[in-house]
Formats: structure tokens, C-alpha cells, sequence
């Protein structure tokens, strides 16, 4: 009996890694590959490339046709009523249009509808997934709106942000090596600084505080603070040290401890030791109060649901999105912190994330 069990498992081992390497090694079907449009900038006009059902369509534009110029954004925001955050969607864009919707951010023809509300996505929608331009397409757009109506669509950048602008591509959709293919570009060129993507993202903030907030994709560690003396009144410094590394190689990076500091597991876009360090709240409480803060929401680490820790000082709101199969938002709302479902539903919090 023992035998056979095993003779089983081994054969259900075997055909699991046999149809595991042919589904790795599958191309994407190029018949029904659609992507784009990518905004090339170029001295007298632009140049919009996309692929329809596997074809590159290329049409010229006037340079009027899209903004091409992007000035970074406030640091820091106050008297805001209502703010949802999510994080982490990492190419899906179907989950995220359809949280969206159920919890009233957006209209069934995905248009703004949270009014002067801020919407905030704590980094990553870069790589894993399929749709991450659809993705970027529609904040991009969902921040136009806002603003008209005195709201606010803050995109930070996330670990997957600084790796696919440094041309770390471990993690793209293999989609995205076929649209590289059929436009002959690499994939950190599709959003390069000649792009009108590309400018935008190099505008955004890495970390941002609403009220007495602070949202950034990793955290803040003591450490960070420690050795860059990070307070709120240094938070639009910080910002723009980490906008600059974008056109900084690694190697010019790591000539210094700068890499060290802003770029590894103790810096605002890697850390992850709210969840994995054992901290004590003692602790907490000593960086909430250096950054003269109540909160700090992040993502980066993945939770079934949106969570809370340290007796709700830290909410993290990577609620694994980038599975495709579930998410949720955090809803800040007369100052009352609520985990709202994929169906728009309100939640209690999980007493306390155990790691």
C-alpha cells in the first residue's frame, strides 16, 4: 500500500512539473495581443505605437496632442476627509477596475467618482500581471479627473517601479517580451523619459503624508531615519533624492552608501520589518512620533486582506491583488480606518497579523 502511494506521488510530481514547463514555454498568442498605445516623445511631434490583434499601428501626433511635461506634486496633503488605498495590483487590472467600482471610487464607465477624495496607490503595478498599461492608462487618467474635482490619485513607486526603470525585467508577464519583440524596444524603454508614461512616473513621490499619514510601499524603519534624518519636514528631499536615482546607474549607487540606505531591505521601498522583524510597539510608537505621525500604510507584503498591526498603528493594504483572485481597500473615512471587500463590503480587522 505504502508502495503504490508513493509510486503515485511520484507520478503526480512528475506530470505537475511536465505541464509547469510547458505552460512556462507556451508563447503568448500573438493573434490576440493587444497593447498600447505607448506616447513616443520626439523633437517636432509625437509618435503613438500599438498593437492590435498582433499588428504594430504607428500614427504621428502633434506634440499638443499629450502632455509631455509633469511637475512633481506636493509631499504632503492636510484636511483630507476620505482616502482609500490599495497597493500592489502588479498587472491586474480587471480585479482592481471591479474593487474599485464596488466601493464607489470609480463609475461603471470607470470614470472618477470619489469627488474630493484621495485615492492612493501604495507602489507596484508594474510587473507579474498582463494589463499593466491598461493600468497605468486608467490612473493616469483617473487623476485628471480628480483633480477637476478637487480630489487627488497618488501613485507611489514601489520596488517593481525602481526595478523596471533600472531595466530589471525578472518579473514582466511574458506578454510584455512579445510587445518588445513586435516594437523592436526594450521594455524599460517603453517607459523611458521620452515617453509621456515614462515622464510621468519619473514625477512621482515614493512617499507621501495625508493629514497624519504616511503612505509609501515598504515603510519607514529607524534605521532610515537614522541615517537620513527623515521627518516631515524633510519628506519632499527624500522625494527628490529618490526621483534622481532613476537616471543614476546601480553602479553609480553603489560607489556610496546611498544604495544602502534608499535602495535595501531597511529603505522606504524594500522594507518589510512591520511584518517580519518581531518589533515591539515601543518601537512603533518611537518612529510614529519622529515623523510626527499617527499611521503609516504600506504595502509590499502580501495578506489575504487588508490588515492592521501594533494595535492599528500600521495597516497594510496589499491584500494580494496580484493573485487575480481576491482584494480589498482600506477606507479612511471620518477619521475611522474601515477594510472594505472586493464586493464593497465593510469588515472588521483580523486582531493581529502573525508572521
Amino acid at each position: 500500500m505504502l508502495k503504490n502511494t508513493v509510486l503515485l506521488l511520484l507520478f503526480l510530481f512528475s506530470l505537475t512539473v511536465v505541464v509547469g514547463q510547458k505552460t512556462k514555454s507556451t508563447p503568448y498568442d500573438l493573434s490576440t495581443l493587444n497593447d498600447g498605445p505607448f506616447v513616443f516623445i520626439e523633437q517636432n511631434n509625437l509618435v503613438e505605437k500599438k498593437i492590435v490583434n498582433g499588428k504594430v499601428i504607428i500614427k504621428n501626433r502633434t506634440l499638443n496632442s499629450f502632455k509631455t511635461t509633469f511637475s512633481p506634486e506636493p509631499s504632503t496633503y492636510k484636511n483630507v476627509k476620505k482616502i482609500a488605498a490599495i497597493s500592489d495590483i502588479h498587472g491586474q487590472y480587471d480585479l482592481a477596475v471591479t474593487l474599485l467600482k464596488n466601493n464607489n471610487i470609480i463609475d461603471e464607465d470607470l470614470n472618477w467618482k470619489f469627488g474630493k477624495g484621495h485615492f492612493v496607490i501604495a507602489g507596484d503595478i508594474f510587473d507579474r500581471g498582463d494589463k499593466v498599461h491598461e493600468t497605468f492608462l486608467l490612473v493616469y487618467k483617473l487623476e485628471q479627473q480628480a483633480k477637476k474635482q478637487g480630489g487627488r490619485v497618488h501613485f507611489l513607486l514601489g520596488n517593481h517601479e525602481y526595478m523596471v526603470l533600472h531595466n530589471d525585467l525578472r518579473y514582466i508577464h511574458r506578454k510584455y517580451k512579445e510587445t518588445t519583440k513586435l516594437l523592436r524596444i526594450g521594455y524599460d524603454k517603453l517607459y523611458g523619459k521620452n515617453t509621456v508614461l515614462g515622464r510621468w512616473l519619473r514625477s512621482k513621490a515614493t512617499i507621501i503624508k495625508i493629514n497624519k499619514d504616511y503612505f509609501v510601499h515598504g515603510g519607514v524603519s529607524k534605521d532610515f531615519i537614522e541615517k537620513t534624518g527623515f521627518s516631515s519636514e524633510t519628506i519632499h528631499n527624500i522625494n527628490s533624492k529618490m526621483r534622481t536615482s532613476l537616471e543614476r546607474t546601480k553602479k553609480e549607487m553603489k560607489s556610496t552608501d546611498f544604495y544602502t540606505t534608499y535602495y535595501r531591505s531597511k529603505g522606504l521601498i524594500w522594507y518589510r520589518g512591520y511584518f517580519n522583524d518581531n518589533l515591539e510597539t515601543k518601537e512603533i510608537k518611537d518612529v510614529l512620533h519622529s515623523l510626527d505621525s499617527k499611521h503609516i500604510i504600506v504595502g509590499h507584503c502580501s495578506n489575504e486582506e487588508v490588515v492592521q498591526l501594533f494595535n492599528h498603528k500600521i495597516f497594510g493594504v496589499d491584500s494580494s491583488l496580484k493573485n487575480g483572485e481576491y482584494g480589498e481597500l482600506l477606507l479612511i473615512k471620518n477619521k475611522k480606518y474601515q477594510r472594505r471587500t472586493l464586493q464593497g463590503k465593510r469588515k472588521k480587522f483580523s486582531k493581529e497579523v502573525k508572521r
